[in-house]
């Protein structure tokens, strides 16, 4: 019942982009909503850990799909239908797995714990055609520092909709953080300092 508000506040303060995480069993129905819904929002599924479950995301009307680590029949599947996919890495070797299968845009996943911005810039440099999402530990204090590395294409975190503002319906909170968040990438874009 939450999805469409959700997807209306993030879309109110900026976004234009999320991705729904296929954790629980009523995540198809809430991008099956979102989808409709808020067509201006480009909608994908993430945590997609199975085949089964990026073909329910399509179906669902997921415009991409997003996973934690580098599963080959995932990554496969999503690639013979045509489904955009960014599978998680954390090493060279999975950063080589991708490359194998013609991906150069790729998830970097568990963002903070692995080191953060230094990890992934050592990690980053001999793969000169490759570009990053980092997510896991992205929030409101280190994200300008990721979108300045020119390698990060887009950055994903919840600490603008966290699971306790969702609850509480705190939607005007999460459209006004999405909107903080937005503001810094649009700065540092123009060179305003952040």
């Amino acid at each position: 019942d939450d999805a469409v508000p959700l997807a209306r506040a993030l879309t109110d303060g900026g976004l234009a982009c999320a991705e729904i995480t296929f954790r629980t069993p009523r995540a198809a129905e809430a991008l099956r909503r979102i989808t409709a819904e808020v067509p201006e929002l480009f909608a994908g599924a993430g945590t997609v850990l199975t085949p089964e479950q990026a073909k329910a995301a399509r179906d669902a009307g997921a415009q991409f799909v997003v996973a934690p680590g580098f599963g080959p029949r995932t990554v496969d599947y999503c690639l013979d239908q045509g489904i955009p996919i960014y599978p998680g890495i954390a090493t060279p070797t999975e950063v080589e797995m991708a490359l194998d299968h013609g991906l150069t845009v790729v998830k970097f996943f568990p963002a903070e714990p692995m080191g953060g911005l230094t990890y992934l810039k050592a990690i980053a440099a001999p793969y000169v055609d490759v570009n990053f999402i980092p997510t896991g530990g992205v929030n409101a204090s280190n994200i300008a520092s990721y979108l300045a590395f020119k390698r990060v294409v887009a950055c994903g975190g919840s600490w603008m909709a966290p699971n306790d503002w969702i609850a509480a319906k705190q939607f005007d909170r999460i459209r006004d953080e999405s909107r903080r968040a937005c503001t810094a990438a649009r700065d540092l874009a123009s060179g305003v300092a952040v």
